[in-house]
């Protein structure tokens, strides 16, 4: 392993809250609408909420018929403190941590956890009611990792080496100041450019870090920009902590926004686009709503506090919407629920999990408690019925798991990470 430390210097520019040989399966690449993955595999993982940006893997060939301390534990390591998520793409694994005054990326061995490369550079660990450290994840293209920091260092590095390409600082290139959770959103790849929520939404040439446009300035949300395709053009929305906004991907220039302002400035979710609706939540008893763009304009369909994410996005799947409704500081009135999406009216709710995270594969939720407990159900608008569940990891879990390669990755803030097998 070679380990690489930097003194972060002025740069020129720059949570929130994720084939295995046992594998009966053929590789398969899957087309998808976003360019810069339309190559990978349906195991890989490339970048925050996966392939499709939506929390769903196509991965089908894995197994919840666990023993009775749960999957085997393939290999366990820590990276730091943080929040941030995994990618994972073949044999590589990339995630971010901090350890005393330094981030971290890290590169593993995503089957057997030997450590490839890291790369340490200084900065704050932003421990604001909370243990801290980064909370974006890291985004992959090609053979190009881009990460972003709590103080807004955005850097490009060689996957494969841990090489720098180029590295930006958000708040001296935009003249923004740091928000008080720090950064979170990750980068988004969308064809040459690199998308970012950076105080203004910014496109960044990928292969070169020069700025391509900016938007005006808002305070930073805390998820990530959502690109989608609406009537022949790419748009991209984002939530900022004073609205939605939806905005060209060519120029940057807005087609609308809404005010959507939170007690504490606390919007942490990736809004989800379907058919040109856009759903959006927030925690502390904000509430979600659903808007629809019609003729360049947001037109709200409901709005209601039936789902009040605070930190992990919901996943739709077939006209529903699973994800936590409740804050954090009271576990106990936190409730997995699941929502129409059309009509926002609540389906089911249940108790005990936390302030979880989710995604989905196969039909079936991923979830994983704040405690720590993986359980795994059907995703049906029914109800919640675990098929699986297994305390796979200690200490506090705001960090979606990972499936991929019939192999689920796990973190808490301390910074442990789990490879579980469910081949």
């Amino acid at each position: 392993m070679r380990q690489r430390w930097f003194g972060l210097r002025p740069l020129l520019v720059i949570v929130c809250l994720a084939a295995s040989l046992a594998c009966a399966e053929k590789p398969v690449t899957k087309q998808t609408g976003n360019p810069a993955t339309s190559q990978l595999a349906i195991h890989d993982w490339p970048c925050w909420r996966g392939a499709d940006r939506n929390g769903i893997s196509h991965e089908i060939h894995w197994s919840t018929d666990w023993p009775a301390d749960g999957p085997k534990q393939l290999w366990k390591a820590n990276v730091g403190t943080g929040f941030s998520s995994v990618a994972v793409v073949r044999d590589k694994l990339y995630t971010l941590g901090h350890t005393s005054g330094d981030d971290s990326v890290h590169c593993f061995d995503a089957e057997t956890g030997e450590a490839l490369w890291k790369y340490s550079y200084p900065c704050k660990l932003v421990d604001n009611l909370h243990e801290g450290g980064p909370g974006a994840t890291p985004t992959l293209d090609g053979d190009r990792l881009y990460t972003v920091s709590k103080e807004g260092h955005l850097l490009c590095f060689d996957a494969n080496t841990g090489d720098i390409k180029w590295q930006r600082e958000f708040q001296p290139l935009f003249e923004v100041k740091m928000p008080e959770w720090g950064f979170s959103g990750s980068a988004v790849v969308l064809g040459d450019q690199l998308i970012v929520d950076a105080g203004c939404l910014a496109a960044f040439h990928k292969m070169t870090g020069d700025v391509i446009w900016k938007t005006a300035l808002q305070r930073p949300g805390y998820g990530t920009p959502a690109p989608f395709q609406h009537e022949g053009e790419t748009l991209i929305a984002y939530l900022s902590n004073d609205a939605l906004v939806v905005a060209k991907a060519a120029d940057g220039s807005i087609v609308d926004q809404t005010s959507w302002e939170t007690d504490y400035a606390t919007s942490a979710c990736t809004p989800i686009i379907h058919e040109g609706a856009i759903f959006i939540s927030t925690g502390y008893n904000r509430g979600c709503a659903l808007y629809d763009l019609k003729n360049g304009k947001l037109a709200q369909r409901y709005e209601n506090k039936n789902m009040r994410n605070h930190m992990a996005a919901c996943i739709l799947w077939q006209g529903n919407l699973y994800g936590f409704d409740g804050n954090s500081h009271n576990p106990s009135s936190v409730f997995l629920k699941c929502l129409d999406f059309g009509t926002g009216e609540e389906k089911w709710k249940h108790r005990g999990l936390g302030c979880g995270t989710l995604m989905m594969a196969g039909g079936k939720l991923i979830v994983l408690s704040d405690e720590g407990e993986m359980v795994v159900a059907s995703a049906s608008a029914d109800g919640f019925e675990p098929i699986a569940k297994a305390q796979v990891i200690e200490g506090r879990c705001w960090t979606v798991p990972v499936l991929s390669r019939g192999r689920i990755y796990c973190r808490n803030s301390a910074g442990d990470l789990v490879c579980l097998d469910v081949r």
